[in-house]
């Protein structure tokens, strides 16, 4: 399958508590393009950009709302020959009803300074964050900074992978004598 990169190249992170509205523009999200579409999160990047001391806690989590309306950011594919999709994901830090992080389905703490600091995590083979749909819980993922410390500029990226789920019936009455569910 192919990768993407999903970024927002500058941004000030708000610090909210868990399920409470995501001010704009203050949190970097990445929701499912489709209700069936499955991608795999394999990189999580943060480059501190402030111009000061500014000790972030910040979080990647699953949202138990969602954000609808949303302001696209940038999202590009890695390898220049991939096909474009159909329904991809969108990246994206504004919208008109705002996301919230769970308070149950926090994923990573990724605290550090954004004076200069960078925080890079890599998933291990077969220790991907899945997403799922584009509802909550399972279709949109944050990164987002909780209650503490003074989070400053940043910029960020996701690296992602969309897999493409093939859900089809196929009768086979003379062969298997009924019905079977294929999976590619």
């Amino acid at each position: 399958m192919s990768r993407w990169s999903a970024n927002i190249p500058t941004w000030t992170p708000v610090a909210v508590a868990d399920a409470t509205n995501f001010t704009d523009t203050g949190h970097m999200s990445l929701q499912g393009g489709s209700s069936t579409q499955r991608s795999n999160i394999l990189e999580v990047y943060m480059g501190g950009q402030a111009g000061a001391s500014s000790p972030s806690i910040m979080l990647l989590a699953r949202d138990s709302t969602v954000g609808a309306t949303l302001s696209v950011g940038r999202l590009a594919a890695l390898d220049p020959s991939t096909a474009a999709l159909a329904a991809p994901p969108v990246v994206f830090n504004t919208s008109t009803t705002k996301p919230q992080r769970s308070a149950t389905m926090s994923l990573l703490n990724l605290s550090y300074n954004a004076f200069g600091g960078i925080v890079r995590w890599v998933a291990a083979p077969g220790e991907e964050i899945g997403l799922l749909g584009n509802t909550a819980s399972l279709g949109e993922v944050s990164l987002s900074a909780f209650t503490g410390g003074t989070p400053g500029l940043t910029g960020s990226h996701f690296v992602f992978e969309p897999f493409v789920v093939l859900l089809g019936l196929i009768s086979m009455f003379g062969l298997f004598g009924g019905m079977q569910a294929i999976i590619c």
